[in-house]
């Protein structure tokens, strides 16, 4: 049994980390699978921590990748963190937590629930975030609505991004478990 939940576990985590540096191939600004990977996350972990944990993991090492190797020119030293970066991780870890009610059962139409609540957290959450301190809004309602409104041409990305993610981790992992008994099996603690 422990081979099994062993096994199933490393598949979750090798497809969220995959997902996750997908990141390196070049797309339409907010195409991304972070999202999606929140959201696999919640629905397919039974120790929730690991919804959360995973993710964020596989997200921060897929951000140290391409801070410090693909964008090095723009950051004068190693980048730990980029700014603001508490914004969007928070953002993730809402839509998990969303995931976790929304996907309690996975099918076709909680899974394109979940990608529009996903959406909506970060559309919120990450404009808000831009807003707050922001030296080029006003720190006023008309401000955090100007703010929103120049988030509005982002929206097409995430959409697709989330999406397209969606499909293909819930998809793929939908697939295996249909060819490979041990993936589908409901008493595995993953």
């Amino acid at each position: 049994m422990k081979e099994k939940i062993n096994l199933r576990f490393s598949i979750l985590v090798l497809m969220i980390v995959l997902a996750a540096f997908s990141r390196i191939i070049p797309h339409m600004p907010n195409f991304s699978p972070l999202g999606a990977i929140g959201l696999f996350g919640a629905a397919y972990f039974s120790k929730k921590w690991q919804a959360f944990l995973i993710p964020v993991v596989a997200t921060w090492l897929s951000d140290l990748f391409i801070n410090n190797i693909i964008y090095a020119q723009y950051y004068p030293q190693f980048t730990w963190f980029y700014q603001g970066f508490y914004w969007q991780y928070g953002s993730y870890l809402l839509i998990t937590f969303a995931g976790i009610f929304i996907l309690k059962k996975t099918n076709p139409q909680r899974v394109i629930a979940g990608a529009l609540a996903s959406i909506a957290i970060f559309f919120l959450v990450s404009n808000f975030g831009c807003w707050i301190g922001s030296t080029t809004y006003p720190q006023n309602i008309g401000g955090l609505i100007t703010c929103y409104l120049a988030g509005i041409p982002f929206l097409k990305g995430t959409l697709f991004g989330d999406l397209f993610y969606s499909s293909v981790l819930f998809g793929a992992f939908a697939l295996a478990q249909k060819r490979f008994s041990v993936l589908r099996l409901s008493n595995v603690q993953s």
